[in-house]
């Protein structure tokens, strides 16, 4: 399934895309109260596996009966579709190609930074350029959702873990990124974590090593790559990081860039970011996310 979430009084509500188009989950519930066995909401928007079977089995029905509420997606404010981990866990330097255009050596094992909740934004969201940098960067990422608590997991069990997958730009400040061996200042401005349109869960992904992923500014193609070029592939990834920390049912776990940002490029040929840009990227099979940059207030 192909789920979201869109801004409705205040608050974020359930959406899953279809053939029909979106369908609002709550709406749809409340119409339909006869049903027995309803989804928990709550539980969804906390990715847990366990009610998804319900959820798909409540579509199917509404969808015979004809009773689904759909709303249009040009007339919706999308949220992120991740919208509660407990982690945000970003992979760095996690492309052959990335680390070659950066002259960077390969990591031997998977390097790991933060952000938080306040970097997390939607689909056709306006992203505010912080004043305090000059250097505003692109980064198509896949995203990683967690759907059980897990600890020590194996790498041959690790994707049996994975609530689903999703788009994400990694945006990045590299000046402030690099104004110390930490990078956490330059990745955790807000908004720079813009996640969606969709959440796409893991039965419809038949292998997250081998997706092509892409970014465009302004129409432009700036990186143009594949998953399967990642030194730690989805599985290492999510197993090192459970032997150290346990991780809990909604994370998100970011899997690193492919070769193209701006900061790869010679210092004379380096275009950031600037007010009035489009960027979208993309990824096979999860959809297509863009976001437009304005001045901060």
């Amino acid at each position: 399934m192909k789920l979201l979430t869109f801004e409705k009084q205040g608050d974020y509500q359930l959406g899953v895309q279809t053939k029909q188009g979106i369908i609002d989950i709550a709406a749809s519930m409340d119409k339909n109260s006869n049903f027995n066995n309803l989804p928990d909401l709550a539980s969804l928007f906390s990715c847990n596996k366990k009610e998804i079977a319900k959820l798909q089995n409540f579509i199917q029905a509404i969808e015979v009966e004809e009773s689904a509420v759909f709303i249009e997606d040009s007339q919706i404010s999308w949220g992120p579709c991740v919208t509660k981990p407990h982690k945000i866990i970003c992979v760095g330097l996690n492309y052959r190609k990335h680390a070659d255009e950066t002259n960077a050596a390969y990591p031997e094992v998977p390097i790991l930074f933060n952000k938080f909740d306040n970097t997390l934004t939607g689909h056709q969201s306006a992203i505010p350029i912080p004043t305090v940098t000059k250097q505003l960067d692109y980064e198509v990422e896949l995203g990683i959702v967690i759907g059980e608590k897990i600890k020590n997991v194996k790498e041959e069990n690790a994707l049996d873990h994975v609530f689903g997958y999703c788009t994400v730009n990694d945006l990045s400040a590299r000046d402030l990124q690099m104004k110390t061996q930490q990078w956490l200042l330059g990745k955790t401005c807000d908004k720079f974590s813009p996640v969606g349109p969709y959440l796409v869960t893991a039965d419809e992904i038949e292998n997250p090593n081998n997706l092509a992923l892409k970014t465009y500014v302004n129409g432009d193609i700036r990186q143009n790559s594949n998953t399967a070029d990642m030194i730690f592939n989805c599985a290492e990834i999510i197993s090192y990081i459970s032997q150290h920390m346990t991780l809990e049912p909604g994370d998100l776990i970011l899997t690193g860039t492919p070769e193209g940002v701006v900061f790869g490029y010679p210092a004379e040929q380096q275009m950031y970011i600037q007010q009035g840009d489009e960027v979208t990227v993309e990824i096979e099979k999860l959809g297509s996310l863009t976001n437009y940059f304005v001045a901060e207030d």
